[in-house]
C-alpha cells in the first residue's frame, strides 16, 4: 500500500513539472530561444573643420589640426517574439503529456478503490464461509453426540436384602458401550466441604474389571453394593460409627468408570463417567443419594 502511495506521489510530481515547462513556453512569457538580441547601433559623427575656424576649438589655445569624433549610443528598438511552430508543437505536445498523466493516475486510483472493495467483498465472503463450515460441524458434532452412548450412574435398592443399596451404571445413549476400567473409593468425612478437591482413589488409574463389560442401549450393570452391615466395618471405633449414627460425620462412596464407545471412529471413543454418592445411616433405616462436589460428577 506504501509503494502505491508512493508511485502516485511520483506522478503527480512529474505532472507538475510537465505543466510547469508547458506553462513556461507560452508566448510572450520568456524569449524564444535561440534569438539574438540586436547589438546596439552606434552611430558615429565625426566633423572636420579647418583649422582655425570658428567651430573648431582650441587645443590648449593653439588651433588644432585633427577634430576627434564624436560617439552617440542609441538603443534599439523592441522586435517582437515569434512563435514558431515547431515551438508550438512542442507546447501542445507536452500539454497533450500534462493530460495524459493526469488521466493516467485517476484512472490508477479509481482501479485501486475497485481492488480495495473487492477485496472486502472476498473477506465477508470468506468471513461467511467459515461461519457457514463452523455450523455445519457443530451440527455433525451434536448428531455424533446423540448417537454416541452415555454411560450414567443410578441408585438402585436392594430386592433381598434391607437397607442394602447399589450404584447401578445404565447406558442412556443410542449405541453399545464397553467398559474397559473402573475405579471406586469410601471414605468418611463431615460433608462434603471437606473432600479433597480431586477424587482421590487407592490406585492412581481406575483398573480394568474382571470380566469385560459390554452394555447394549438401555442395558445396566451394578458397580457398588453398601449396606448396614458395612457400616461398622468400615469405623475404626465404636466412638466414630456413634458419629456416623447423629450424622456428624458421613459416608461417601465415589468411583470413575472409563468406557468406549464401539461404533465411533479410533481415537474418539474413550469416554469417562465419574459419580459420588452419600450414605445415610439411620438408626433403624438407611439410603444412599447421589451428592458430592462437581469435580466428582464429570461426563466426557
Amino acid at each position: 500500500m506504501w509503494y502505491i502511495c508512493a508511485m502516485i506521489v511520483k506522478g503527480l510530481v512529474i505532472v507538475a513539472a510537465l505543466l510547469a515547462t508547458a506553462l513556461a513556453q507560452l508566448p510572450g512569457s520568456a524569449q524564444t530561444p535561440g534569438a539574438k538580441p540586436p547589438s546596439p547601433a552606434l552611430s558615429t559623427s565625426s566633423s572636420a573643420a579647418a583649422p582655425g575656424s570658428a567651430a573648431s576649438p582650441d587645443c590648449l589655445a593653439v588651433p588644432c589640426d585633427y577634430q576627434p569624433q564624436h560617439i552617440t549610443v542609441a538603443n534599439p528598438p523592441v522586435l517582437p517574439v515569434q512563435w514558431l511552430l515547431r515551438d508550438r508543437i512542442t507546447w501542445a505536445a507536452n500539454l497533450v503529456l500534462v493530460l495524459l498523466g493526469y488521466a493516467g493516475i485517476m484512472l490508477a486510483v479509481s482501479t485501486l478503490r475497485k481492488i480495495e472493495r473487492q477485496t472486502r467483498y472476498a473477506e465477508t465472503a470468506a468471513d461467511a464461509a467459515a461461519a457457514s463450515a463452523q455450523a455445519a460441524l457443530l451440527h455433525a458434532q451434536s448428531i455424533v453426540n446423540a448417537e454416541r452412548p452415555w454411560l450414567l450412574i443410578v441408585v438402585e435398592p436392594s430386592l433381598n436384602i434391607e437397607n442394602s443399596f447399589a450404584a447401578v451404571v445404565m447406558n442412556r445413549g443410542r449405541t453399545p458401550a464397553q467398559i474397559d476400567a473402573i475405579a471406586n473409593h469410601i471414605t468418611i468425612a463431615a460433608d462434603e466441604a471437606h473432600l479433597p478437591a480431586t477424587p482421590q482413589y487407592r490406585d492412581e488409574e481406575p483398573g480394568a474389571p474382571r470380566v469385560p463389560i459390554i452394555l447394549l442401549p438401555g442395558e445396566s450393570a451394578s458397580l457398588k453394593t453398601f449396606s448396614r452391615e458395612n457400616v461398622r466395618g468400615l469405623c475404626g471405633s465404636e466412638e466414630q460409627f456413634k458419629r456416623i449414627e447423629n450424622w456428624e460425620e458421613k459416608i461417601f462412596i465415589y468411583g470413575r468408570i472409563v468406557y468406549k464407545d464401539l461404533i465411533a471412529p479410533a481415537g474418539q471413543q474413550t469416554h469417562e463417567t465419574a459419580w459420588c454418592c452419600w450414605y445415610i445411616h439411620g438408626r433403624q433405616k438407611s439410603g444412599l443419594v447421589v451428592a458430592g462436589p462437581p469435580a466428582y460428577s464429570l461426563h466426557t
